[in-house]
């Protein structure tokens, strides 16, 4: 199975140890903090080749849309590499801010952002109409197919961060039994840990001991303090965090299902909503146009990378 490699050196450690710091004053808000580094990134974001409006693929849009010239994406402020979101709660940084940059120039309006309190409140919102997307990627499952219709454009796998020699021995869903394990709250991965932990009692082991957090800075806090043993979430940006650690962390359970089949995450849109079509149109033309690639590449994602985007690919 192909894996998210273990390579980007980026200029973001100021970001991710201020957020982390944040976390555990619980004193500066939902958003981690803009950095130099991060706003260095926003500048290569800004520098990104402009593309060309497309009118039929602007015609398409819903016509609120086309009047008020703007479409409103909502995110977790918490997914780098792909959202790192600024102190402001607006601004944004990473592969999805690079890819809704794109697709604003594509589509011929502006994409803004906004930060909402975890994943939960970001569905329950675009179900309610109060946002019109998450661009994400936010994972393809069936039961939120249920209210929400995806655009998935990346493919991810779930592995677990810890520390450095992975001393609790995890290597895999089923070494989980007994150990404490952070998870987001509300996530896949939050439900799969929990089965485990059923699993692990009735076969008479010790349960997992879930742990579930807002957002990845408060999972990867709670490892490196010593509070948790793993953090169990997407595997891209737990390489990101575990290359801002320093050698403090190491991925571990890499090439394992670790509860899950082929994992899909992309946009999330109100169920039948017309910006189905328009994204899927859109997000293909970016790819045939190699500005896709280009991005995924920029941000060391190319192995999630997809051919062509798809619609509710979650098994």
């Amino acid at each position: 199975m192909n894996h998210a490699s273990i390579r980007r050196s980026t200029r973001l450690a100021v970001a991710v140890t201020s957020a982390l710091t944040c976390l555990g004053l619980a004193a500066c808000g939902s958003n981690p903090p803009q950095s130099e580094g991060a706003q260095e990134d926003a500048e290569k974001t800004a520098e990104q080749p402009a593309l060309e409006k497309d009118p039929k693929l602007h015609a398409m849009l819903p016509e609120k849309i086309r009047e008020s010239k703007k479409l409103v994406s909502v995110n977790n402020g918490s997914f780098p590499p792909y959202e790192i979101a600024g102190s402001d709660g607006r601004s944004l940084t990473g592969a999805s801010a690079d890819l809704a940059t794109a697709l604003g120039q594509l589509l011929g309006v502006k994409i803004t952002h906004i930060t909402a309190d975890g994943l939960p409140s970001s569905l329950t919102g675009i179900k309610a109409g109060r946002y019109d997307m998450a661009l994400g990627p936010v994972g393809d499952f069936k039961d939120r197919q249920v209210s929400n219709d995806f655009v998935d454009w990346v493919q991810e796998y779930v592995v677990f961060a810890v520390h450095k020699g992975n001393p609790k021995n995890i290597e895999s869903l089923d070494s989980t039994c007994g150990k404490r394990i952070a998870v987001m709250a509300g996530g896949s991965a939050e439900g799969v840990i929990k089965d485990q932990a059923k699993e692990c009692a009735s076969s008479g082991k010790r349960p997992v001991k879930v742990q579930s957090y807002k957002d990845q800075p408060g999972s990867i806090l709670a490892v490196k303090s010593g509070r948790a043993d793993a953090f169990f979430s997407s595997q891209a940006p737990l390489t990101y965090f575990v290359n801002q650690s320093k050698g403090e962390l190491e991925l571990a359970g890499t090439g394992k299902s670790n509860g899950f089949d082929d994992l899909y995450q992309g946009a999330v849109i109100p169920k039948d909503s017309p910006l189905k079509k328009v994204l899927v149109e859109a997000l293909t033309k970016l790819m045939d146009n190699g500005t896709y690639a280009s991005i995924m590449k920029k941000w060391d994602l190319s192995d999630n990378a997809l051919d062509k985007p798809g619609v509710n690919l979650g098994s």
